[in-house]
């Protein structure tokens, strides 16, 4: 028969037992009433352990359950200032002073000249009945400062001759402009050959942000206008974001797709065109405008 070691997980082996006048002399029994003492020392003793968590569990407060206020990307400082009034239940306008008080404090660039616009990040935010709106801004520029400040957007900025203040101004026209995120890359490519040629943008968004409007339609007349944000009349980038742009809009600025297109027109939802020539551009112009013709018609 081979031999096999012990098991290390095997139970221990039994000891034989030795002639009962070896094991001592039998523990006194319990007399009846010991019996019914120690039964109802162990009843008091369930019942104060039942008790406790009780008693405990009523003074402890409730947690509260976070609210949630989503900012979408691209809508404009605005717009969040109402949505946080909203969300924390404060008179109108209370966000909006909050942002443009001495004591809040932005962690904002020089560049942004205490404007918070374009670095109130777009994301899904906690509320709680504590929160405030200088802390609930804060948090946001700060998120915004971390996203802005990641290597590729940093190395992207420059490679481009851009500062990144001036890539998160591309960046918002570019989340108004395109028509999708497919689309971010290719606008933002446009506004790089544009900017690289000293052509002026001419870009609707830019213009209605000035006229604190959201429209596909520009006239003559609004193109006339004397506003910095006036991309018409004006070379250049605006001089400040004019919404708040997320993550795709940034990528699509430092890294745009290759071509040399210099107009487009989303002629259609979805149907956006691209081009470097003018005359096919202007082909896709009168379309697009037949097209809202026959919408309003």
């Amino acid at each position: 028969m081979t031999y096999r070691p012990p098991s290390p997980y095997a139970p221990p082996r039994r000891r034989s037992r030795l002639p009962s006048l070896a094991r001592g002399p039998r523990p006194p029994r319990l007399t009846r009433r010991g019996r019914l003492a120690l039964l109802l020392g162990a009843v008091l003793a369930v019942a104060t352990a039942i008790t406790v968590p009780l008693l405990l569990s009523q003074d402890e407060p409730a947690v509260e359950q976070p609210r949630t206020l989503l900012v979408p990307e691209g809508w404009r400082a605005g717009r969040i200032y109402t949505a946080v009034d909203r969300a924390l239940g404060l008179p109108e306008g209370t966000a909006r002073k909050t942002a443009t008080a001495p004591g809040t404090s932005l962690a904002l660039p020089p560049a942004a000249g205490g404007n918070p616009e374009g670095y109130l990040f777009p994301a899904t935010y906690p509320v709680l009945g504590a929160t405030t709106p200088q802390g609930l801004l804060r948090f946001m520029v700060d998120t915004a400062a971390k996203r802005f400040g990641a290597a590729r957007i940093v190395e992207g900025a420059k490679a481009h001759g851009l500062s990144v203040y001036q890539t998160v101004i591309a960046a918002s026209i570019v989340q108004a402009e395109a028509d999708n995120p497919e689309d971010m890359a290719k606008v933002a490519r446009v506004v790089h050959n544009r900017l690289a040629r000293g052509m002026a943008l001419q870009m609707d968004s830019t213009l209605n942000y000035a006229l604190g409007r959201s429209t596909v339609d520009t006239t003559y007349e609004d193109t006339r206008s004397a506003s910095p944000y006036n991309t018409y009349e004006r070379k250049g980038l605006p001089p400040t974001p004019i919404g708040n742009p997320g993550d795709e809009a940034l990528d699509a600025v430092v890294r745009p797709a290759d071509g040399d297109w210099l107009y487009f027109v989303t002629v259609a939802p979805g149907d956006t065109r691209f081009t470097a020539d003018y005359a096919a551009h202007q082909a896709n112009v009168a379309e697009f405008n037949a097209n809202r013709g026959a919408e309003k018609s």
